[in-house]
């Protein structure tokens, strides 16, 4: 009999069917001969203290479409797999998922990423643990420290809420006036919500990469993503322009020092963002960007992680 895997991802109008790296996981388990379901965070449930998803099977996916089958109830712990790729923010629906997916572990489940280091590490707060590699970083929500931090500084900064994605409210600040006012009340919801400030890094116009790290190996292929236009942002959500490379001596060491680290913690599928030298991000939620490299380079990250599960 065939192996069960599970997907937990955004609903199908809200992935990028041509670019979403949880449809190229899917399209590699069906080439794989595994039975392939999908569910979304509100598909999951418990009865009799078993946890259970509503999953439909997916029984074709590609750039183009995804083809499925009606739902039924599945114990998690019936698949050989679980793969947890929704997106952030991780919110209140997001952290119940996870208590039940941990829960479903108990009973034999084997999910990845590990439902209790994503609710361990923020993916903006993860690369913090890595103070050798990362830019200069201050969090809070209090204005003032904001400003004596870009004065002490006297160089531009980032700022970022905690739960971001995809370039989307990110701001760069070269001085704090009026309008930089107006912009950091609403990103700490009139200063009672932490944020992230960072140094701005001028690398950034060379290229925002990622790094894919499988099962504990940065994989040799990486995406820079590169803005476009004048802006500074090279997520490719925000219009940045993606070019395949491969990987830098520097960018393989970092890589391979937080490998090591998330295979501690059974994260065995990552994505960090590294500009210039420095780290800026530590991506365990649904990482991005595999179908890049895959149709520039014509190598598959996603065909290695599988040989390797």
């Amino acid at each position: 009999m065939k192996d069960k895997l599970l997907f937990i991802t955004d609903t199908y109008k809200d992935l990028n069917l041509e670019k979403d790296t949880s449809i190229l996981m899917i399209e590699e388990a069906l080439k794989n001969n595994f039975l392939v379901y999908q569910c979304e965070l509100n598909d999951l449930f418990l009865d009799q203290h078993r946890v259970y998803a509503q999953a439909r099977e997916i029984i074709a996916a590609g750039v183009t479409q995804v083809e499925s089958i009606l739902k039924e109830d599945i114990s998690i712990n019936h698949f050989k797999y679980t793969f947890m790729r929704k997106d952030p923010p991780v919110d209140e629906n997001y952290i119940n998922a996870l208590h039940l997916l941990g829960l479903a572990e108990t009973q034999g489940a084997k999910v990845f990423n590990k439902p209790n280091s994503i609710k361990e590490f923020n993916e903006k707060i993860f690369s913090i643990h890595f103070k050798d590699f990362i830019p200069r970083t201050f969090i809070t929500s209090n204005l003032s420290k904001i400003e004596d931090f870009h004065n002490e500084l006297e160089e531009p900064i980032v700022v970022k809420p905690l739960d971001g994605m995809g370039g989307k409210s990110i701001f760069m600040m070269e001085e704090i006036n009026e309008e930089e006012y107006k912009i950091l009340k609403r990103l700490t919801n009139n200063y009672k919500t932490q944020i992230v400030i960072q140094e701005f890094l001028p690398d950034i116009y060379d290229g925002d990469f990622r790094v894919l790290i499988i099962h504990g190996k940065p994989y040799k292929k990486t995406l820079a993503r590169i803005p476009q236009g004048g802006s500074f942002k090279g997520n490719l959500a925000a219009g940045g322009k993606g070019e395949v490379r491969d990987i830098s001596d520097v960018q393989m060491r970092i890589g391979s020092v937080i490998g090591e680290y998330l295979m501690k913690k059974d994260i065995n599928f990552a994505g960090i963002d590294i500009i210039g030298e420095k780290l800026t991000e530590i991506n365990i939620t649904s990482p991005t960007c595999a179908r890049e490299i895959f149709e520039q380079s014509g190598m598959n990250p996603i065909e290695d992680y599988f040989k390797k599960l």
